[in-house]
């Protein structure tokens, strides 16, 4: 069986989905942004802090561009889309998912982009982290599910069917 690789904006869910999602289907769970602080021995904020967004990037390209698995929901940040050659391999064997959740939702559910370890420039807003990986969310996906507000379980639901329905 192929991967699931869930996409998406920062505070859309997809590290809490992608467990329930990885449950319910029996397949293993492994986050992307855990991996980075592993390798990097340090949260992704004081990655960002420390390092800086360059290097933050390239560690989540090098994750993303390596990872090998089966049968796993992989939760991505939310800057993976930012690389192609991240996205290329995760796309090789998987389903690509895009949690698509409105703006507003997204800054109701990110109270402090500061210390939540989002990749973004120091003058960008999360209105401007949000038009520009919008696009590349629509680019990668394979399968769009939008998901508002309700019970995760539902969300949980709404990707199995879409899963299904794209086989």
């Amino acid at each position: 069986m192929k991967n699931i690789v869930l996409i998406g904006m920062p505070g859309s869910g997809k590290s809490t989905l992608g467990v329930l999602l990885a449950k319910s289907l029996g397949y293993s769970f492994t986050d992307t942004d855990l991996i980075i602080s592993r390798i990097a021995e340090k949260p992704l904020q004081r990655i960002l802090d420390e390092d800086g967004l360059d290097v933050f990037l390239k560690y989540e390209e090098r994750v993303g561009a390596r990872l090998v698995c089966d049968d796993t929901v992989v939760a991505t940040g939310g800057s993976m889309v930012l690389s192609e050659a991240a996205m290329k391999n995760l796309k090789s064997n998987g389903t690509v998912v895009y949690i698509n959740v409105p703006l507003n939702e997204i800054k109701r559910r990110v109270t402090d982009i500061k210390t939540r370890g989002i990749a973004f420039r120091k003058h960008e807003t999360l209105d401007d982290v949000y038009r520009e990986r919008t696009p590349l969310y629509e680019k990668y996906a394979d399968i769009t599910v939008d998901f508002v507000c309700g019970k995760i379980e539902d969300a949980v639901n709404a990707v199995i069917e879409r899963l299904k329905d794209n086989l």
